[in-house]
């Protein structure tokens, strides 16, 4: 729900908005062994100020130290291993921007998708002198502890592309993401609009724990119902966002569900999973059964080139020039949104081949 913004909100996201929409560059070739890419392709635009909400947060709120980004220790602590490409360009998109803006040292750390080491990677880098972070949280709940040794040491935290429900201004500053129920609307809209709104669909889960996963879901299958009566969800199995999970749910599902028509994963890497699981079964992924997914990955795009996908809502994993440009605003006073929401592309049949260069 929207809660009531100030002025100075407003004018923070409209700052936002131009200064990513100025990194915005034209996108060049891009490989599958290069699925980070350039962060400059495709940079992050925020939507207009009235889709940021919440009520600000401000240095002197916060509580925190001044601070010049050039002279100081930041940390970025990932989720999860680096073999799904939105992982690699989220990462590469962090490292380049500090990189091009010359944050003093920037120190990363992974995951692993192991939420105890999270915890720990955060303490350690602030225990390196880290002063302010920026925070990929692997699930919603159970940062709280590396939240408090933030805290306690006037660190900053900046979350992005997963919400935590902590109390935005005193556990972080803020979030910086997609609107993933959003995201779910508009791949109902988009399996509506290949199926005809009539068949039988499977949803691929992510991994549980986290908002993406509740919204994605809570925004298809609303739609779905709303829009839809004849689309029937007949199966939902989480792959936790892995390809080879993905498969592996899909391989069952061939068996014990084999009339369905469609299938929503909610993630690329789970989706292209599904492709070769129905390839092996004898299907033709895209034709007998329609395939949605949500990330926006080159290897996803090049499947709808290839005819064997049906479409593709983007979730922009470059969060380098956004998420500095906000650090930057905050350190200079001005007061940044509790939610600061990022547009996402679509890819379809239509414009998949020319788009193809901007997919990471």
């Amino acid at each position: 729900m929207m809660i009531q913004r100030r002025s100075r909100t407003l004018a923070v996201a409209c700052v936002l908005a131009a200064t990513t929409l100025a990194a915005a560059g034209c996108a060049k070739s891009e490989t599958s062994n290069n699925a980070g890419g350039d962060s400059s392709q495709a940079a992050q635009e925020a939507k207009t100020p009235e889709t940021s909400s919440g009520s600000g947060c401000t240095l002197e709120t916060y509580g925190a130290p001044e601070l010049d980004l050039k002279n100081a220790v930041v940390g970025f602590s990932q989720s999860e291993k680096e073999a799904n490409p939105f992982r690699i360009a989220e990462t590469q998109s962090i490292k380049d921007e500090a990189k091009k803006i010359g944050v003093k040292k920037l120190l990363t750390t992974n995951a692993q998708s192991q939420l105890s080491k999270q915890i720990s990677d955060i303490q350690d880098m602030l225990s390196q002198g880290a002063q302010f972070l920026i925070v990929a949280p692997l699930n919603s709940d159970g940062l709280e502890p590396a939240l408090k040794a933030a805290a306690a040491k006037k660190v900053p935290v900046l979350t992005i592309d997963r919400k935590v429900n902590s109390t935005a201004c005193k556990d972080y500053v803020a979030f910086l993401g997609s609107d993933f129920v959003e995201q779910g609307k508009r791949a109902a809209d988009a399996m509506i609009k290949v199926t005809g709104g009539k068949g039988k669909v499977a949803i691929l889960l992510g991994a549980s724990g986290n908002n993406v996963t509740t919204d994605r879901t809570k925004g298809f299958v609303d739609q779905v119902k709303a829009e839809a009566p004849g689309l029937e969800i007949v199966a939902q199995q989480t792959g936790e966002f892995a390809r080879d999970k993905g498969q592996q749910v899909m391989e069952q599902l061939i068996q014990s569900k084999p009339d369905i028509t469609a299938v929503y994963a909610e993630n690329d890497e789970m989706g292209l999973g599904a492709v070769t699981a129905l390839k092996a079964a004898g299907k033709k992924p895209g034709k007998d059964v329609k395939i949605v997914s949500v990330d926006g990955t080159r290897n996803a795009v090049q499947a709808l080139v290839n005819g064997e996908y049906n479409a593709v809502i983007e979730s922009n994993p470059r969060f380098g020039p956004l998420a500095f440009a906000t650090a930057q605003k905050f350190y200079a006073g001005e007061e940044i949104p509790e939610n600061v929401i990022i547009t996402d592309r679509e890819y379809d049949e239509a414009n998949a081949e020319e788009s193809l260069n901007g997919a990471y």
